[in-house]
C-alpha cells in the first residue's frame, strides 16, 4: 500500500503539475513583469537589485529552468503526500464504517484537501511574486502553519463527535461534526492576525487569478489523488478476493493481528 501511495502521488503530483504550468505560470510570469516594470522606474532604489537577482539577468534560477522545475516540485510533493497518506488510509481501514476502499480514499482525500489546504487558504491566500515583504517571510510561514494544525485538529474533533453521537438521524451526526469542525476553525480565522502585504496598484484580477490557480492546481492534486489510489484500491482488493489462497492468507493475517490488539 506503500508504495501504492507514492506511484499514485507521483502521477497525481505530474498531473497537478500540467494544471499550474498551463494555468498558474503565466500569472507568475505577469507578476514578474509587473515587478521588473516597479524596478525599472527606480534604478537606484534597492528594489532593482533585488528584481535583477531574484528575476532579472543575474537571477540564479532562470525562468525556464523554473518551469521545468515545477513539474520536479509537484512531483516530489506528490510522492511525500502519497507515502503519508497510504499510511494514514491504512490506518483507517476498517476503523471508520464499512467503506469500500475506493468511497474511502475519496472521502480521506476530500477532508485532507479541507483541512490542510482549503482551511489556511481562506485565511492566508497564495500570493503570486512582487507581494509580500521578504521580512515577514518567517512570520507568514508560522502563521500558515498553525492554520493547518488547526484544519488537523478540527477535523479530528468533528470525527470524534460524530462517532459519539447516538443519534439514529445521519443528519444530526453531520450536523453535529460540521458544527464541532466550524467552530475551532472560526475561532482561529477571527483571532490569528491577518496579513495585508499586496502593494497599491497591484493588479486585483491578476492577484484572483493566480490565487484561484493555486487552489485549483491543489484541487486537481487531491481530485486526481483520491480518484486513483481508490480505483487501485479497490481493484487490488477485487483481486484478492478473487483469489482464495490470498483471502485465506489475508484473513490469517488480519486474524492474528486482531488477537495481537483485543484485549483479553
Amino acid at each position: 500500500m506503500l508504495v501504492r501511495g507514492l506511484l499514485v502521488g507521483l502521477l497525481a503530483g505530474s498531473v497537478a503539475g500540467g494544471f499550474a504550468f498551463v494555468f498558474g505560470e503565466p500569472r507568475v510570469d505577469s507578476a514578474i513583469a509587473l515587478e521588473e516594470a516597479a524596478a525599472a522606474q527606480t534604478r537606484a532604489a534597492p528594489a532593482e537589485a533585488h528584481a535583477d537577482h531574484v528575476h532579472g539577468e543575474g537571477a540564479e534560477v532562470s525562468r525556464p529552468v523554473q518551469k521545468a522545475g515545477l513539474f520536479l516540485a509537484t512531483g516530489l510533493y506528490g510522492l511525500a503526500v502519497g507515502g503519508v497518506f497510504a499510511l494514514v488510509f491504512a490506518g483507517l481501514r476498517g476503523r471508520v464504517g464499512s467503506r469500500s476502499d475506493g468511497r474511502l480514499a475519496l472521502a480521506s482525500a476530500g477532508t485532507a484537501f479541507v483541512a490542510v489546504i482549503l482551511v489556511p487558504f481562506v485565511k492566508y491566500p497564495a500570493n503570486p511574486p512582487a507581494v509580500g515583504d521578504p521580512a515577514t517571510i518567517g512570520n507568514r510561514t508560522l502563521l500558515y502553519v498553525v492554520m493547518v494544525l488547526v484544519g488537523l485538529a478540527a477535523v479530528a474533533v468533528a470525527v470524534a463527535t460524530a462517532r459519539r453521537v447516538s443519534s439514529a438521524d445521519p443528519w444530526v451526526r453531520w450536523v453535529s461534526a460540521v458544527g464541532s469542525f466550524l467552530v475551532p476553525v472560526v475561532a482561529a480565522w477571527v483571532l490569528l492576525p491577518p496579513v495585508h502585504e499586496v502593494p497599491a496598484g497591484f493588479p486585483a484580477t491578476l492577484l484572483w487569478e493566480f490565487r484561484l490557480a493555486s487552489l485549483g492546481t491543489q484541487l486537481v492534486f487531491w481530485a486526481a489523488f483520491g480518484v486513483l489510489f481508490g480505483w487501485v484500491s479497490d481493484r487490488a482488493a477485487r483481486a484478492v478476493q478473487a483469489d482464495p489462497a490470498r483471502t485465506a492468507g489475508a484473513t490469517r493475517t488480519g486474524g492474528a493481528a486482531g488477537a495481537a490488539v483485543e484485549p483479553g
